[in-house]
């Protein structure tokens, strides 16, 4: 796959300012997994009757656009080992396949992490309190317990 010298665009999933959870034209919030899109717009509907507003700094993601990502990782961290702390594969990354979305600003996170699991949202990793996944179990059992980074996750050695 080739290295992509500039930030991919929109089209791609680049998230340059955040949106809103209901912009229907952020590649990276319509190409969402249709249960995470559905979860993450009833919890930001529900936040937003209480104050909080919940924008998206990283939904889904082309292949090529995780790459680029991986590729600026492993030159910002010096090794692909702790690269793979932050950022996943384009193959194994939630984001190319949709089931992951990246939120902010802090109350955002702060709200989400209160009352996520509601909603069946998850945050997967200790290192990146943006970062959530639908787990439909979370409704009833709450979430699972988080892994500490990416590399902690059996899903990342495919």
């Amino acid at each position: 796959m080739p290295y992509l010298e500039t930030r991919p665009p929109r089209s791609h999933g680049a998230v340059p300012v955040p949106v809103t959870v209901f912009d229907d034209g952020a590649a990276a919030v319509v190409n969402l997994d249709p249960a995470l899109l559905a979860a993450l717009r009833r919890a930001a509907s529900v936040a937003a009757a209480e104050g909080v507003e919940i924008l998206v700094n990283g939904g889904w993601r082309s292949p090529e656009y995780q790459e680029w990502l991986l590729v600026d990782a492993v030159a910002r961290y010096g090794s692909a080992a702790e690269a793979a702390r932050w950022v996943a594969t384009p193959d194994t990354s939630a984001h190319v396949s949709g089931h992951a979305v990246d939120v902010g600003p802090s109350a955002a996170r702060v709200w989400l992490s209160e009352h996520g699991s509601r909603f069946g949202l998850c945050q997967i990793y200790r290192n990146e309190p943006w970062h959530y996944e639908l787990r439909l179990e979370a409704v009833e059992g709450g979430c699972p317990p988080m892994y500490a980074d990416p590399s902690e996750d059996p899903r990342m050695r495919r």
